[in-house]
């Protein structure tokens, strides 16, 4: 794989555009986009977003991994543009250390995965207890996720994955300068 730094004339007209919620409608529209790029050697991946929906970022996630693995002669390289959070971030987790670039003052947002869920207790006691022990796998899984997709983010840069743990319950913002002396992306542009 290609991994020279990419000067700015290779992100004038990116194969695929990205901005909103990462949502199922954004995925349709990524799927749909990098389709239409299948004769470009440089996919450029350009996305703005406040988050969205982690399993639908992972899904995008692992086409950039399929389609990397699957044609090495072809390079995908993310763009973050003004604001990369939470499933942005764990989008961009997905491309290789040195295909990752944000534009001048871009924040990246990360944090822990949340949950909305009331727990309700109610019948015989067996049931109770595979009811509890369901939503603690449910948990247990999530963090496990969770976890993967920060090891990937820091690989390759000198942000351990204790600070990640210690930073991500209270949103961890760090501006684009600041990514890349961190060395989670290539450059700034």
């Amino acid at each position: 794989m290609d991994t020279t730094p990419l000067g700015p004339t290779a992100f004038r007209a990116p194969a695929v555009l990205l901005s909103g919620a990462v949502d199922y409608d954004m995925y349709r529209d990524f799927r749909r986009q990098l389709g239409a790029a299948a004769d470009r050697e440089i996919v450029v991946v350009e996305l703005t977003t406040l988050g969205g929906d982690p399993e639908v970022a992972r899904m995008m996630g692992e086409d950039i991994r399929f389609n990397s693995a699957m044609d090495p002669d072809r390079r995908f390289v993310f763009l973050g543009k003004a604001a990369i959070y939470s499933a942005g971030t764990t989008f961009m987790s997905f491309f290789a250390r040195p295909n990752r670039y944000l534009t001048c003052g871009t924040r990246l947002m990360i944090h822990e995965r949340k949950m909305n869920k009331q727990l309700q207790i109610e019948g015989p006691l067996t049931t109770c207890i595979a009811s509890v022990t369901a939503t603690l796998n449910e948990i247990q899984c999530s963090i496990a996720i969770q976890n993967e997709g920060f090891s990937n983010l820091i690989q390759g840069s000198d942000v351990t994955l204790d600070e990640v743990l210690e930073k991500a319950p209270s949103n961890w913002y760090l501006e684009a300068e600041e990514a890349k002396r961190r060395g989670l992306i290539e450059a700034v542009i």
